[in-house]
């Protein structure tokens, strides 16, 4: 009897514990495209994967004139109490700029940001706004706070 009731404990423990991780991210996995950068000038496209919790992990290519960047994200995401399918993330990620303008530079960046979710509650699409400077750390160590991004996801699950 003791084993039966063990056993039954830690279901409604994990059933309990799925819940509160459902509760948390409101997307499993999301595609969708982005515009990155002080002026919109990178656009590409991003996926979006929950990694259990209010963990998440992110990846994204984009492009601009003479311009490929690659890079990967980690977010901690966290809905807001009473406003369904809204939510605040913050997180860092790195990033990788080809650069063909003339002297074929690589630029490696640091990617701190924080921003703001919102899922659509009856359809499988969501939209993101962050706060997402770019800690450049060679050709110059150069710290730029003035951009931003915006994203469009499409809710694969």
């Amino acid at each position: 009897m003791k084993k039966v009731l063990l056993s039954v404990a830690a279901v409604a423990i994990l059933a309990l514990g799925a819940q509160e991780a459902k509760a948390q991210s409101p997307q499993r996995a999301a595609i969708g495209v982005v515009f990155d950068g002080t002026a919109g000038d990178l656009w590409g496209v991003q996926y979006k994967q929950s990694m259990g919790g209010a963990n998440n992990g992110q990846a994204q290519i984009m492009f601009d004139d003479n311009v490929v960047a690659v890079g990967a994200d980690y977010q901690y995401a966290r809905p807001f109490s009473g406003a369904k399918g809204l939510g605040w993330y913050a997180g860092v990620g790195a990033q990788l700029s080809f650069i063909d303008a003339g002297d074929n530079q690589t630029w490696v960046a640091l990617r701190p940001q924080l921003g703001l979710e919102f899922k659509i509650p009856a359809a499988p699409i969501g939209f993101h706004a962050d706060w997402k400077p770019d800690w450049r750390l060679n050709h110059g160590n150069d710290f730029d706070a003035s951009t931003f991004s915006f994203g469009i996801k499409y809710t694969l699950r």
